[in-house]
């Protein structure tokens, strides 16, 4: 007996050709339903088999790079999106050669038409030397930027992920910061720019999920490194390891008893891509991504030149408006939502990370 899913039309798998009715309108083309024949000569209908079409703004950056390379290993086509303000193409460059992998050179603040099944929406400047180069054009990007692509997401009804940060904390009065801490955040500072343009594009994914049901993910990520950092970024991670490759001395800003957590970059990666696929639609954050694991800024420097052979000494600086003191994710929500949490500690993501540095700078 034939499933529900067929219709028995021959018992023989010879060819045939279906007779079409002159007196019925011809279907659309989106609602022909692929038929095929099985060995026991049944039709099936079947939808046909495609690779699920991702589109990833900002994805020539250090981070967008890694999701582009983890949604092709998965198996998807990827289109990337960047106006290479910070992002460069040699993070790409790898890429280029799969069929599956697109790259649009073009500035999310502008309205974008294309059809995907969902977004990765992290482009904007994320290192304080970029996004206060340009602060309005910073801004404009977490903000504009969020519109334009909450916008195509609900004209096509794609589920989208927002790169949120830990800077929407501010410098936080809640230690280690959990979700529902509304945070402690100077909104005319020097920082602002980064810091409340996050703010209020985590407002209006939250408007556009209360108002249009759009399938929204928002994550809160904390400061992450690895290989394809930009080495004159600005970020605590890539400033000590190219100072300490090069033997200049390491600036340490303030006292260094300010703390930080890193997250190495594949982590992260795992934990954003778990987050949009492993966790159901109803679930949309907001969600801690990062490291637990805290130390002083000292402690990095120190670890750092232990790593490396060099003669590079440490000098201190005043610490920069706005500095946060302590950053540390509670990821219990992570934990318990979809069992993720980071698996490599910082001194191996750092062997990682010296080594890309050293390969970069000898390539110079």
């Amino acid at each position: 007996m034939a499933s529900t899913v067929c219709n028995i039309l021959f018992s023989t798998p010879y060819p045939f050709q279906q007779k079409i009715d002159a007196n019925r309108s011809k279907p659309k083309l989106s609602n022909i339903i692929q038929q095929r024949i099985d060995k026991k000569g049944l039709i099936c209908n079947s939808t046909p088999m495609k690779k699920k079409r991702v589109l990833v703004t900002g994805g020539s950056g250090f981070l967008g790079s890694h999701i582009c390379e983890n949604l092709l290993n998965k198996g998807r086509e990827v289109i990337c999106v960047d106006n290479f303000f910070t992002g460069r193409k040699e993070n790409i460059l790898h890429l280029m050669d799969n069929p599956y992998f697109e790259v649009i050179r073009h500035d999310v603040t502008f309205p974008l038409y294309i059809e995907v099944d969902e977004i990765y929406n992290l482009a904007c400047p994320a290192s304080p030397i970029h996004y206060q180069f340009d602060p309005v054009q910073t801004t404009k990007t977490s903000v504009h930027g969020a519109i334009n692509m909450l916008g195509l997401a609900k004209r096509i009804r794609a589920k989208i992920f927002q790169a949120s940060t830990s800077e929407v904390y501010g410098d936080p009065e809640v230690h280690p910061q959990t979700e529902d801490y509304w945070g402690n955040v100077n909104p005319i500072g020097i920082r602002s720019c980064y810091d409340e343009g996050k703010r209020c594009a985590e407002t209006l994914f939250f408007d556009y999920n209360r108002q249009h049901n759009l399938r929204i993910k928002v994550g809160r990520i904390f400061n992450t490194y690895g290989p394809r950092m930009t080495m004159d970024d600005g970020r605590v991670v890539s400033n000590f390891v190219v100072q300490a490759l090069r033997g200049e001395d390491i600036t340490v800003y303030g006292k260094g008893d300010q703390t930080r957590s890193f997250c190495y970059v594949d982590d992260l990666v795992n934990g954003i891509t778990s987050f949009m696929e492993d966790t159901p639609d109803e679930f949309t954050g907001p969600m801690n991504l990062g490291n637990p694991n805290e130390f002083t800024i000292l402690e990095l420097a120190e670890t750092v030149i232990d790593m490396i052979d060099t003669k590079s000494k440490i000098v201190f600086k005043d610490l920069p408006s706005d500095d946060p003191t302590q950053r540390k994710p509670d990821i219990t929500l992570a934990k318990n939502t979809m069992g993720w949490e980071p698996q490599i500690q910082l001194r191996e993501g750092l062997v990682k990370t010296i080594e890309y540095f050293d390969n970069y700078l000898k390539a110079l």
